[in-house]
């Protein structure tokens, strides 16, 4: 296995994951994007710094976050154990409020005087903006119309906290669009806005700034794990879309002997074009905003249409240290369609009496697939990253309940 030097000294110091990440924008963002990285290097070292984030971390989001075991759900399915990294828990209701306070803050020290950012589900949406209003500084959200319908609770809990809401109505009107609009916007004063990034993706620093805020997850889990079981778990596993939570608890797994695996949305098929966002099961290497990375792309090489039952991981990118991790085979990547992970959100929620995000539950259907085909003193560790009180009315409405 690849030393854990090498993980721990990515990404280089122009911001790439062996052939993926950088900074593919113009030359006078390129100068912003240095700026942030070099105040974010000074900034984040500083005790003042370090010590209101742990303090916000402890006191506000309430972390660490529990592992628990879900034992009726591991019975239900014979074989391995299955356990949860509740980020469900966490204010706000996923794991989002980590790298949000962390923005927040880091653009309250530079001085900043606005943030904005796009949203998917709408979960980094509500925790920027919670994280916004307790710095007391300006946010802007721009959400996909379709998304806009689709999460209307969590767009009701931004408008609450004092966000200004953009909807975004071109093209497929979801989260990639959001991504572009919120781009486009930041454009126009990179000098006094700062850009919140809500995943481990764009151009350098932000892959390296959101993976490392989201550490703390996977610093927890495997202390907690440890201390409980007195061993390791012998499989992580995460959603991925663009794929913050994922690298948050592979990132203290990465030198261990742990069967990683990033669980991607096949939405109605991978035999479907356009009706599926596994970048890294079916994409090939390109360019999207900013970075260099695996892409479902279209004829024309541009980014291709996707789509999935869970907003959040409605994109056609990925963070590139994922690409890169693909590439060396550390991590295996694997998928779940719309149809799995609706059957693993209603599984878990009448199991458990939990119900979790349908981002979550595509992690949460791979662990359900495979669980009875392992041993029962196999251990399974997946990454709760956020509750589904957002999707209920969806998922309700979808199911006919």
């Amino acid at each position: 296995m690849t030393e854990k030097k090498n993980f721990a000294q990515m990404p280089d110091e122009r911001g790439y994951f062996g052939d993926y990440g950088g900074q593919v924008v113009p030359p006078f963002l390129k100068e912003v994007m240095d700026q942030i990285n070099t105040a974010y290097e000074e900034i984040r070292k500083t005790d003042d710094f370090q010590n209101e984030l742990a303090m916000l971390y402890a006191d506000y989001v309430g972390r660490p976050s529990p592992i628990y075991y879900a034992r009726r759900l591991s019975e239900k399915l014979g074989g391995a154990q299955i356990y949860l990294k509740r980020e469900d828990l966490n204010h706000t209701g996923a794991h989002k409020i980590n790298h949000c306070l962390g923005e927040a803050l880091l653009a309250k020290y530079m001085g900043k005087t606005k943030v904005l950012a796009e949203t998917g589900a709408g979960q980094h949406g509500v925790a920027l903006a919670t994280a916004c209003a307790l710095v007391d500084i300006p946010c802007e959200i721009y959400m996909g119309q379709v998304d806009i319908e689709k999460e209307a609770p969590n767009v009701t809990k931004m408008k609450i906290l004092g966000c200004n809401i953009v909807p975004v109505t071109q093209g497929a009107a979801t989260l990639k669009e959001a991504v572009d609009s919120a781009f486009e916007a930041y454009l126009q004063d990179p000098e006094n806005m700062f850009y919140a990034i809500g995943s481990v993706v764009g151009p350098h620093p932000f892959p390296k700034m959101v993976r490392d805020f989201q550490s703390v997850v996977g610093t927890e889990a495997r202390a907690q794990f440890m201390e409980r079981l007195n061993k390791l778990p012998d499989h992580v596993a995460a959603c991925v879309g663009g794929g913050s939570n994922a690298i948050g608890i592979f990132s203290a797994f990465l030198d261990d002997d742990v069967n990683l695996v990033g669980v991607e949305p096949a939405g109605e098929g991978l035999d479907k074009p356009g009706r599926h966002a596994a970048t890294l099961t079916l994409g090939k290497p390109g360019v999207l905003h900013g970075m260099e990375t695996y892409v479902i792309s279209d004829e024309d090489g541009e980014a291709g249409q996707v789509q999935s039952v869970a907003s959040g991981l409605d994109y056609p990118g990925i963070g590139p240290q994922h690409s890169y991790l693909k590439d060396i085979g550390r991590v295996d990547y694997q998928n779940a369609t719309d149809v799995e992970c609706l059957e693993a959100f209603m599984t878990l929620s009448r199991t458990e009496g939990i119900i979790p995000a349908l981002e979550s539950s595509h992690a949460v259907a791979w662990a359900m697939r495979v669980a009875p085909t392992l041993a029962k003193d196999q251990h399974i560790l997946v990454n709760l990253s956020g509750r589904g009180d957002k999707d209920v009315d969806y998922v309700a409405e979808r199911l006919g309940l």
